[in-house]
């Protein structure tokens, strides 16, 4: 089985996300995640099982920012 790359449009959501987690899980969590987002998007998609870091896409570009965070 060939993996298959992602399209344009899926590459934007997860560089979209990944500076947004930081934002919304700021120090040591929000970095880790921006990084695993980041590693994904360039070569994660050839191990498959997308399913897990498309739902924290998902969650990331849906949840709100705190206002405080938002303002700063």
């Amino acid at each position: 089985m060939t993996p298959v790359p992602m399209d344009h449009h899926e590459k934007m959501r997860l560089r979209a996300a990944a500076f947004r987690v930081t934002r919304l899980y700021p120090g040591p969590v929000g970095e880790l995640l921006s990084r695993e987002l980041l590693t994904w998007e360039e070569f994660g998609y050839r191990l498959g099982g997308e399913q897990l870091v498309m739902r924290l896409v998902d969650h990331v570009l849906k949840a709100p920012i705190a206002q405080s965070e938002a303002a700063a």
